[in-house]
């Protein structure tokens, strides 16, 4: 018996035992799929036909405003003319562009940069705080933002003239900073990234609320306040019947209303000067949607919440 025991330690038991000495077993990676090559192809192309579509009429309006009337009825072409300084001397002769571009470009900036921080502040009123009529005034605004401004042009014009604001920036600047969608927009993106728990401990240690919008709500709304200040910026530029209705002195009507001047005038005779002036309206406003839209891109992170 002590034989047998000692044969059986010596013995390896090769019974059900798995071999360790095996190796795992590899698994080969899916061949690459084509279709899915493909397809982002396809995409691709289609975005860039769609851009190129995109640039075409700005290149033909910037070509154009190079270009002599004569040279813009015989068809587009895709080289710059030599009648740029003729075109500009035209259209100086009739108006001063640059007077226009000036008060547009301030009364589209004020606008921009009031209506933002005010529709913020708005925005997070009605989002983090409780007081009595919030539900009333809140679905008052969204009423406000079915009704058309051009409905009460009237009463508007009645009103600034009994209060003398008549042929001035303020009756421009001041009604567009209360911005129904803005403050909709900015409060429904505030309830989405910022949590009730920020403001709380924010007050524990001792912050204001003064303290507390500007140095937490207002960094996390950046995003959004920058996205609708392109519209903001954009809807203020191309503002046409409200300058129209309120200014008289020919040296403070905006960029819109000078060009729509031209119609009617010598210089639309000259289709070069109609392409340069509405280069040069448009310009601005494709700069702020770049500026804009880069801030967005980069400042997009500002809205997240670990919890």
């Amino acid at each position: 018996m002590e034989r047998n025991a000692e044969a059986r330690r010596i013995v390896p038991q090769t019974g059900d035992q798995p071999d360790r000495s095996e190796r795992p077993l590899k698994l080969t990676p899916p061949p690459k799929q084509k279709k899915a090559w493909f397809g982002k192809s396809l995409i691709y192309v289609g975005l860039i036909a769609l851009t190129i579509a995109c640039i075409i009429p700005f290149l033909m309006m910037i070509i154009n405003a190079t270009r002599s009337n004569e040279e813009v009825l015989s068809g587009f072409s895709l080289i710059p003319g030599n009648s740029l300084a003729e075109n500009y001397a035209a259209l100086s002769s009739y108006v001063n562009i640059w007077s226009g571009f000036k008060n547009s470009l301030i009364i589209a900036v004020l606008v921009t940069v009031l209506s933002g921080y005010f529709s913020a502040m708005t925005a997070f009123g009605f989002a983090f705080y409780q007081f009595k009529g919030k539900n009333v005034l809140f679905v008052f605004m969204l009423v406000m933002m079915m009704i058309p401004g051009q409905l009460g042009l009237i009463g508007f014009y009645e009103l600034s003239k009994n209060l003398g604001l008549l042929d001035s920036f303020i009756p421009l600047i001041v009604p567009a900073i209360a911005s129904p969608f803005t403050v909709f927009f900015v409060r429904q993106y505030l309830q989405t990234v910022m949590h009730p728990s920020l403001l709380e401990a924010a007050r524990m240690d001792g912050a204001s609320e003064w303290r507390i919008f500007h140095t937490i709500a207002l960094p996390m709304m950046m995003p959004a306040i920058a996205t609708m200040s392109i519209f903001t910026f954009i809807g203020s530029w191309n503002n046409y019947i409200m300058p129209l209705v309120l200014l008289f002195s020919p040296e403070k009507y905006t960029l819109p209303v000078l060009m729509g001047f031209l119609k009617g005038s010598q210089v639309a005779e000259n289709l070069g000067s109609l392409y340069l002036g509405i280069a040069i309206s448009v310009v601005p406003i494709m700069i702020a949607f770049l500026f804009l839209s880069k801030y967005i891109v980069s400042s997009i992170s500002a809205g997240a919440v670990k919890e």
